[in-house]
């Protein structure tokens, strides 16, 4: 109880440091710079977080669910689809478990198993069987844990699997992918969660759909066990389990009856909010709400259990919201008693009063008795971390279970062995199929132009969409109209451009344009977090992809309205692009997707998607993730459509390691093959 506690208070103080810090940033970005002038007036509202929460609000209006048995019949269907396609859910049940027994505890009443096994090819996860004393067959339940230290060693989740046991339940207690013992450092807790998590995304797949698909192989393994009544299954866990709890109970009708705890709310208030992409659909606001997918349990029972005050995200009247448009599928099914809740005056977390209201909902749904009203625990004690340990010797884990990071590089090397063996391609439908990567699915046009007095040298502008953006803009125009103008960007806004670049385009009469794009410098919003780099747009890419669009995507939008105006508005003879990051390849598929640019320079940008586990996995910010794109193809492909001249200086790996020269002219020649396949002009030059 007291770690808990300590946890919470923990939690509470980090969110008031990223508050603090977050508005320490809005005077960091809108106040001065020592060489580059400010454009949009001082002290203005969050212009992105208004704008991404004002489409989350409208997009939660347009979901309704169907009012009677036939169309719903056909709704649940599809949706089910879509969850296995946005999610890259892969289940193989068919697999062979595997279990591996490292160890067990006697304990008075039931027995504490530590276990591992295969929840898809050569990927072993890690969990503890909680299994009562006797013949059986018993009811069964998984518990999955939320972010909490130790993973399912985590004292809450200890004690749901005693608790279960000591009343008759088999009780299997997993690790989340990339937690407890799944993490890169065995024995060392890691967040599963932003740039690590989102990696999956580039190879097809997410975190929430492996976090399924290891759950339901969960449930294959207590199927299997002759001591558990497979007909009668549930499920429960908080926070991220909680969430996890809910999607294994809409994706597998074997799950009688679920209890996620802290964790329901819409999917309207994942938007700009404090969540983990663990708890992200990619899409999911182009085709459901929370209700739809709570509505998926039905006629099987789920109860939610929230708290008065939490995260924005579970808020109990987010998770009402839910309920209430939910509930009238259990009851047109004739099961409106399936579905309930309840709020406890708690904090975040699974407590004792959790548990009691847990007892008593399962006995009522998988043993028939009861009235499902909560049900007094049997006392016990948790313990030691230590003796729970599948691998209890630091750095001796078995090399099946496999990290996220082990994974993606892995996964990503099949999908580049691939790509590498193309013969031959259809540019132009390779280029729609780029498009669709980046959301791309509306044309963003110039609406108003907004210019204020010139400083320092610089016109200041701010270009306003029909999409509802502000772009900032600092501009020189160039001595030669035919020296035409240079788009400078950095993922870091104006403040991070070099001074000496600047200066050395202005000795050559080069047209300047500097823009901050969405979510970068004056256009970022006061939620994100720049002293965590792991956690620099993180905010803006969760929700981007929650609405259909990707960062990279609004980026290429973006730029080409920025584009358009230097060419109608400015007659700009020449437009080139010059990207730091992942803002350079913004640049590239704005050339790649048809854009009208001229040539583009990159800095500091991957050659491949590839994962690689050499560098830092934040060398880039959450910005750079495209779901689906290793699927695709690779920068080299999206190099060869862009039909342009680039040249890529300090060209490096995903994890921001430098290419050694060896590596460089294997790429040489991979973007040589693809441009020589592409049938398309330019050329891509290494520095």
């Amino acid at each position: 109880m007291k770690r808990l506690k300590t946890f919470y208070i923990f939690f509470l103080l980090m969110h008031i440091c990223f508050l603090a810090e977050s508005a320490a940033r809005v005077g960091y970005y809108i106040s001065n710079s020592d060489s580059l002038p400010s454009v949009l007036t001082k002290n203005h509202a969050d212009l992105l977080e208004s704008r991404l929460r004002g489409q989350a609000i409208l997009q939660f209006g347009t979901h309704q669910l169907p009012d009677n048995l036939k169309d719903w019949e056909v709704y649940r269907s599809e949706l089910r689809k879509k969850i296995i396609q946005k999610t890259g859910l892969i289940v193989n049940h068919d697999l062979p478990l595997d279990i591996k027994e490292t160890g067990s505890i006697q304990m008075q009443g039931y027995k504490i198993k530590n276990i591992a096994f295969q929840t898809r090819p050569g990927v072993y996860a890690t969990a503890n069987l909680y299994v009562p004393e006797g013949k059986g067959p018993f009811p069964a339940v998984i518990v999955m844990h939320g972010h909490w230290p130790g993973g399912r060693l985590y004292e809450s989740f200890q004690a749901i699997g005693q608790s279960l046991a000591l009343n008759g339940y088999v009780c299997l207690n997993i690790d989340a992918w990339g937690a407890g013992e799944r993490t890169r450092t065995h024995g060392k807790d890691e967040y599963h969660g932003a740039n690590l998590g989102a990696s999956l995304l580039n190879i097809g797949e997410s975190l929430i759909g492996v976090q399924i698909s290891d759950n339901m192989r969960g449930v294959d393994l207590l199927s299997s066990l002759p001591f558990v009544d497979s007909k009668n299954i549930g499920a429960t866990g908080a926070s991220g389990g909680g969430n996890q709890t809910m999607w294994l109970a809409a994706m597998d009708d074997r799950v009688k009856a679920a209890l996620p705890v802290v964790s329901v709310g819409t999917f309207e208030s994942c938007v700009m909010r404090s969540n983990c992409i663990c708890e992200l659909l990619t899409d999911g606001m182009t085709f459901t709400e929370q209700a739809g997918v709570l509505a998926l349990v039905a006629p099987r029972a789920i109860k939610m259990s929230n708290i008065i005050v939490d995260n924005p995200t579970f808020l109990s009247s987010e998770m009402l919201r839910s309920f209430n448009n939910s509930k009238p599928v259990f009851k047109m099914l004739g099961v409106e008693n399936n579905i309930s809740n309840l709020v406890l005056d708690k904090t975040h977390g699974y407590w004792p009063e959790n548990r009691e209201v847990m007892l008593g909902w399962l006995d009522l749904h998988l043993k028939g008795i009861g009235t499902g009203a909560p049900k007094k625990e049997i006392p016990f004690e948790t313990l030691p971390n230590k003796q729970l340990l599948v691998y209890p010797v630091m750095g001796k884990r078995d090399l099946s279970v496999q990290t996220t990071a082990d994974y993606c590089e892995r996964r990503g090397k099949e999908l580049r062995a691939s790509y590498l063996g193309l013969r031959s391609f259809d540019a132009s439908a390779k280029q729609k199929e780029l498009r669709n990567i980046l959301r791309i699915n509306e044309r963003s046009e110039l609406s108003k132009v907004h210019e204020y007095t010139s400083l320092g040298g610089w016109s200041r502008l701010a270009l306003e969409t029909s999409d509802n953006k502000l772009i900032p803009l600092l501009l020189i125009p160039p001595t030669n109209p035919a020296l035409g103008y240079l788009v400078i960007i950095n993922p870091a806004g104006k403040e991070a451009i070099s001074e000496d670049l600047v200066t050395s385009l202005k000795k050559k009469g080069q047209g300047i344009v500097i823009a901050d794009l969405s979510g970068t410098g004056e256009a970022a919003s006061f939620k994100e977090n720049l002293t965590n780099k792991s956690m620099v747009l993180h905010t803006q890419s969760r929700a981007e992809l929650w609405l259909g669009k990707t960062i990279l995507g609004e980026w290429v939008k973006e730029l080409n309205v920025v584009s358009d105006f230097l060419k109608l508005r400015q007659h700009a003879q020449k437009v080139s692009i010059d990207g730091t990051k992942e803002a350079g390849l913004a640049g590239l598929f704005l050339a790649a997707t048809g854009g009208k640019v001229d040539d583009i320079i990159l800095r500091d940008t991957p050659l491949s998607y590839l994962f690689d586990n050499q560098g830092s996995v934040d060398f880039f910010s959450m910005g750079i993730h495209l779901p689906g794109f290793l699927n695709w193809g690779d920068v080299s492909l999206a190099a060869a459509l862009s039909g342009k001249n680039i040249r890529m200086i300090n060209p490096v790996t995903m994890s921001g390691v430098k290419i050694s020269e060896s590596g460089l002219k294997e790429f040489n020649e991979e973007f040589t093959k693809l441009r020589s396949l592409s049938g398309k002009q330019g050329k891509t030059i290494f520095f």
